[in-house]
């Protein structure tokens, strides 16, 4: 993967970007006191090269009872000669029920992220798909019950109160 150098406007607009993926060249323009056809290079570039690669909304689905199972797979993985994790990898983020697929350090190889209408449906999904693709020896689900955050964003109403609780 190539790596960019960018200056600090150029960094100071995908972290515009980042905290708020609606700002309009305009607006990033006014704030970082350069010209919106700037900015526009900017994002138009950061798009060419696929530093920008996506634009998302964050939704707290337990708010409008839509019932999806969200769990994290843990996946043990025999790298492959010459490329290493990479093939495996490719293989579990083909599957549209893959949300998002990290390499980790420690114990696991993988992280996976998955989705599904039910808890059978992605148990399935680990007994048939995942766990079937040479290279995997073993995996370990976790379910979630709950988000509390996502991307940086808070999903729990906030309370007013800024001091931290004090315990004895």
């Amino acid at each position: 993967m190539k790596t960019h150098e960018i200056d600090a406007t150029g960094e100071a607009v995908l972290d515009i970007l980042k905290t708020d993926a609606r700002a309009v060249p305009a607006d990033i323009a006014k704030q970082l006191g350069v010209s919106e056809t700037s900015v526009k290079k900017y994002i138009a570039g950061f798009e060419k090269d696929r530093i920008i690669l996506d634009y998302k909304t964050i939704i707290n689905w337990q708010q409008v009872h839509r019932n999806t199972v969200h769990a994290l797979i843990e996946v043990k993985v025999t790298p492959e000669r010459n490329v290493g994790f990479d093939a495996v990898a490719e293989t579990i983020y083909r599957f549209p029920e893959v949300s998002s697929l990290s390499l980790l350090s420690g114990g696991y190889d993988l992280l996976v992220e998955v989705e599904g209408e039910s808890l059978e449906k992605i148990a399935r999904f680990i007994a048939v798909k995942l766990a079937t693709i040479k290279g995997v020896q073993s995996t370990v689900s976790h379910f979630i019950l709950k988000k509390y955050k996502e991307n940086g964003v808070i999903f729990e109403k906030q309370h007013d109160t800024k001091r931290l609780p004090i315990t004895p």
